[in-house]
């Protein structure tokens, strides 16, 4: 973490676009790594981008342009053949037996000196402290891209997962984080300079284990324990959540950094998290909307998506794809000021499509429309007629959406007319109030008679109780 005033240390980008991928594509995944490279913390100072048919085997890039990112890291910009060892009989007979790791003959990664881990260059230059590339890399790519490179390298994954883990809040997102990121370290995980067997004995395996294996493990046995432990806090969600089953439940979905929170703050006036950047809400987050109405309208706050979002990541995040699933209505929430909102918009469907959740109602919402041109939205209007232009920060939109959202859920409600007696009639009142609206309420003699709309499982509850 770096001092207030003080520069964030610097990264480097890395991309290669691949046979098939458009510039505009290639251009929107490159600037949307530098958001989240940003996002953990660093300032991206360069990039190193290149055309192939596919990725080099070895170390994603091809030799030119290894030494490119060399020249600009201050590392040797080549991967070092592995070096060849000397016959020696004894080690074969041992490595025979299994005695040794394929990679216990292995250099270090980083090995940073003294002048390595200065903030510049010689030449005044920043010294980049980390190097993220926009695709998926093989364990052994990227230990050789930090071997040629001389610094820390994170594949797009590791940066989202890194981003995860310093924001996660809650015990569940924290749980749920961390087996995403043991997931992604374990086959990452190689032997090291010390990497001596282990002694047998109960629970040992043979003469005993190598510390690698112990290390993995360790890791596999800690993933069971945070599972068993999510699966006991989400019994508790899956119980809150058919508590409110019957509820008419609003869930903001859409691309990271889209403004929800900001949304879902202006709607219910909850303290949720807001800030500007991506993934700064990791929770499920449910609040009525406010003023309340009646019956109640339920919105929920959900995580973001972003393209090449981690599959450990999606599936971990049970509770905000349970929560769409199980809406009443989806408002897709779009960052209108984004030039390419439209493939995030996709993306989002793509998501949810997976879980089933696009047989729910949906409502399109283009957020940020004030920092467009009264053209920039007349165009959007006629290329989306169905969709409501707003922006959260202004309080004649958020009222303007908050009685669509009514309008929405009132054609729903079932109106109806109760009568009750007078030894039942307050108990009725009081639970018609709380369900559902009470148009009209006429009290005499015999009791009460309630002019109500509800939902159709309230209104059938409520007569119930009527007689």
């Amino acid at each position: 973490m770096t001092e207030r005033g003080a520069k964030k240390p610097a990264a480097v980008l890395v991309g290669v676009q691949l046979e098939g991928v458009h510039d505009e594509e290639f251009r929107s995944s490159m600037a949307e790594l530098g958001r989240l490279v940003s996002t953990l913390g660093y300032e991206p100072i360069g990039e190193v981008v290149q055309r192939r048919e596919q990725l080099a085997s070895s170390a994603v890039l091809g030799e030119g342009k290894l030494e490119e990112l060399g020249a600009l890291t201050g590392g040797k910009g080549r991967v070092p053949a592995p070096a060849k060892a000397k016959p020696n009989k004894a080690r074969d007979r041992f490595e025979k037996r299994g005695g040794v790791d394929e990679d216990d003959s292995d250099e270090s990664d980083v090995e940073e000196s003294d002048e390595d881990s200065a903030d510049t260059f010689a030449d005044g230059r920043r010294r980049p402290k980390l190097v993220a590339v926009d695709h998926e890399l093989s364990p052994s790519q990227a230990r050789n891209l930090e071997k040629a490179c001389g610094v820390t390298v994170l594949d797009r994954t590791g940066v989202i997962v890194e981003i995860f883990h310093r924001h996660a809040r809650s015990r569940e997102a924290k749980l749920q984080v961390e087996i995403a990121r043991l997931k992604y370290v374990v086959p990452r995980l190689r032997e090291g300079s010390g990497g001596d067997r282990q002694r047998g004995g109960i629970g040992g395996k043979g003469a005993g284990e190598t510390a690698l294996e112990l290390d993995r493990r360790r890791v596999r046995d800690r993933i069971a324990e945070i599972e068993r432990e999510i699966a006991s806090l989400q019994r508790d969600q899956d119980n809150r959540r058919a508590r409110r089953k019957d509820a008419m439940r609003v869930a903001l979905v859409g691309y990271t950094n889209a403004g929800k929170s900001s949304l879902m703050r202006a709607l219910t006036g909850s303290e949720v998290y807001v800030e500007d950047k991506l993934f700064a809400t990791l929770d499920t987050t449910v609040r009525a909307l406010q003023p309340e109405t009646r019956p109640r309208i339920l919105v929920s706050d959900t995580v973001g998506f972003i393209k090449k979002l981690p599959h450990d990541l999606v599936a971990s995040f049970r509770s905000t794809l349970d929560e769409a699933h199980e809406a009443s209505l989806l408002l897709f929430v779009a960052d209108a000021s984004d030039p390419t909102f439209r493939s995030q918009l996709a993306v989002t469907r793509e998501v949810l499509s997976e879980i089933g959740a696009l047989d729910t109602p949906t409502q399109l919402l283009l957020n940020k429309c004030d920092r467009l041109s009264a053209e920039q939205r007349e165009e959007l209007s006629l290329e989306f007629p169905e969709a409501l232009q707003l922006s959260a920060h202004s309080p004649e939109d958020v009222s303007r959406l908050r009685d669509w959202l009514i309008a929405h859920f009132d054609r729903s409600l079932e109106e109806l007319e109760l009568r009750a007696p007078h030894r039942i009639a307050g108990a009725l009142a009081a639970e018609a109030h709380a369900r559902g609206r009470v148009l009209d309420e006429q009290w005499d003699d015999e009791g009460v008679t309630l002019r109500v709309r509800a939902t159709i499982e309230d209104a059938a509850r409520l007569r119930s109780m009527a007689g």
